[in-house]
């Protein structure tokens, strides 16, 4: 049997996509460690319809 691991997938996704009011959503998956990173991340990351980098935020 495989062991549980600490590493879960996230989903990251752009905060200043949603205000720029263009259509689509700029998100990325990515993992991230529980036991050592109990908050939600941001992450800075390309977005392609904006072309440049904006802050990504962690959703449920």
């Amino acid at each position: 049997m495989a062991k549980k691991g600490n590493r879960i997938q996230v989903i990251l996704e752009c905060t200043e996509h949603k205000e720029s009011g263009k259509p689509g959503t700029s998100r990325y998956i990515t993992t991230k460690n529980k036991k050592n990173t109990t908050e939600r991340i941001e992450l800075k990351k390309y977005n392609s319809v904006l072309k440049r980098m904006t802050v990504h935020k962690e959703i449920k």
